[in-house]
């Protein structure tokens, strides 16, 4: 039986901007050697560009931009929280949680109020590492290694801060123990035309036993893929330190004879061969990668699966990546969908006689003022110092902070960002496609300080922040 005093610490990286961040250029003769990997290794131009269309069509775009122009991504508020609180308060949950470190790429200045707050709410310490450089995720917590070991932890969680899980983190630890691995996967089932976007891999149906892993694999391999949620023991950082010391920093690639590589290409035309040979080229120039970078599902996961290391726990409740603004928006109704079965007390409540008339999953925040008028829900939240109108009707929505919606405006499937006042008898809504939450105007974002004047309708638009309408748009984007 493991011993009650074993330790635990949580990892949650968080992402953020790394462009901009100056790079030395790479000296003549290794832009030689990068020029000639090319032409050795050109099949990977046959599966890049299907992959990328095949991006183009799944999603339109990754920025979470209008929303994290303002604030960094894991603030974004999902459920009326703000995105990183739901894997904080998950790992609080956790027995003999020590600390929780959040690693990231922005500003510590950006995070230095949030990372006090949620220390004193949650009485558990959290600390926020800043990464100077990209070094991979597993690069990433190597770096920190020394803090993250501080406090002799015999099991490390690992969580990837935009994914909407239940995060079963305590299940995913006595799974671990049984086990006996190095580490454990949260891992769901998918359908089949899906499960290429994400990290496929094959475990034994009775052990559990990771036999195999692969990333975004090219054709199917299996509907079992990886939720970006770990448990790992310290033994971790020595795989990563092996891996860092051989040097294996690049993707491996099968070889083929130039023959074999010009025959894979030759189905393009001319110009658009070239086009993606300049792209893959710039793209390699200008990301010179560190020795110590290291990816946690490539050059770590992959090669230990079939060795007794990695095991599963799989998940039968939700999951979703929070890739896109749009995301969140779905991401939103499966918290609150939660809140429902495990805190309850967070969801609002009304008739419409002496409160607002509630319907299904809503979040109020207690500073917001909405009208006993007003018909809110299903699948809305309402964030601080909010004005809500009379006879004003949201469905399907996030109102974030100081938002002021007057008398009988709607508000669908959409988010209507900081500060952005809605006119009177106006409209803000989306038409959900099919459902895409991802799709590049599937649903309408109103950016900070928006301006809806009365009587305007807004459909399946995008609208940067501080602009007026006083015309109606629809599937526009307003920079």
């Amino acid at each position: 039986m493991a011993s009650s005093q074993e330790k635990a610490v949580a990892v949650i990286l968080m992402g953020g901007p790394t462009k901009g961040r100056s790079t030395p250029p790479p000296p003549p003769c290794q832009i030689l050697s990068l020029l000639f990997s090319f032409f050795l290794r050109i099949q990977v131009l046959d599966s890049c560009f299907r992959r990328r269309r095949r991006r183009r069509r799944r999603c339109s775009g990754t920025r979470f931009r209008p929303l994290s122009l303002n604030v960094p991504k894991p603030l974004v508020p999902l459920a009326g929280q703000p995105m990183v609180n739901h894997p904080i308060s998950a790992c609080k949950r956790i027995p003999n949680l020590a600390r929780i470190y959040l690693i990231g790429f922005y500003e510590e200045r950006e995070f230095a109020l949030y990372v006090s707050s949620i220390s004193n709410e949650l009485r558990v310490p959290v600390r926020y590492l800043r990464e100077d450089k990209p070094l991979g995720s597993a690069g990433g917590i190597y770096k920190f290694r020394d803090h993250i070991m501080e406090e002799n932890p015999c099991h490390i969680f690992l969580l990837n801060c935009d994914v909407c899980c239940s995060f079963p983190l305590s299940e995913m630890l006595d799974a671990h123990r049984r086990h006996g691995g190095m580490g454990t996967i949260l891992v769901i089932k998918v359908s089949a035309e899906t499960a290429n976007q994400f990290g496929e891999l094959v475990a034994d149906p009775v052990t559990n036993e990771v036999l195999h892993y692969t990333e975004r694999p090219e054709t199917f391999v299996n509907d079992l893929i990886n939720c970006g949620v770990y448990v790992f023991t310290p033994q971790i950082f020595t795989i990563i330190q092996e891996v860092v010391l051989q040097g294996n920093n690049t993707v491996n690639l099968r070889r083929e004879t130039s023959l074999e590589a010009f025959q894979s290409v030759a189905k393009y035309e001319f110009v658009e061969l070239i086009c993606i040979v300049l792209e893959l080229v710039l793209t390699s120039l200008n990301r010179v990668l560190p020795p110590e970078f290291v990816r946690l599902d490539q050059d770590i996961l992959t090669p230990l699966a079939g060795k007794k290391k990695l095991y599963t726990y799989e998940t039968v409740d939700f999951w979703e990546q929070i890739k896109t603004p749009g995301m969140s928006l779905r991401c939103s109704e499966l918290y609150l969908s939660q809140f429902r079965r495990t805190t309850p007390h967070l969801l609002a409540t009304g008739d419409g006689t002496r409160s607002p008339s509630i319907t299904g999953d809503v979040f109020i925040h207690p500073s917001a003022k909405v009208h006993v008028t007003a018909k809110i829900g299903p699948n809305v939240s309402v964030s601080a110092n909010a004005r809500i109108g009379a006879g004003v009707r949201l469905i399907s929505c996030i109102i974030l902070d100081d938002v002021d919606i007057k008398e009988n405006a709607v508000v669908i499937n959409s988010i209507v960002g900081w500060k952005s006042s809605i006119g009177r008898w106006a409209r803000v809504q989306a038409s959900l496609g099919e459902g895409d939450y991802n799709a590049k105007l599937g649903i309408t974002i109103l950016g900070e300080a928006v301006a809806v004047e009365d009587e305007v309708v807004v459909i399946n638009s995008i609208i940067l922040p501080h602009k007026t309408l006083s015309i109606s748009v629809q599937e526009e984007i307003i920079l």
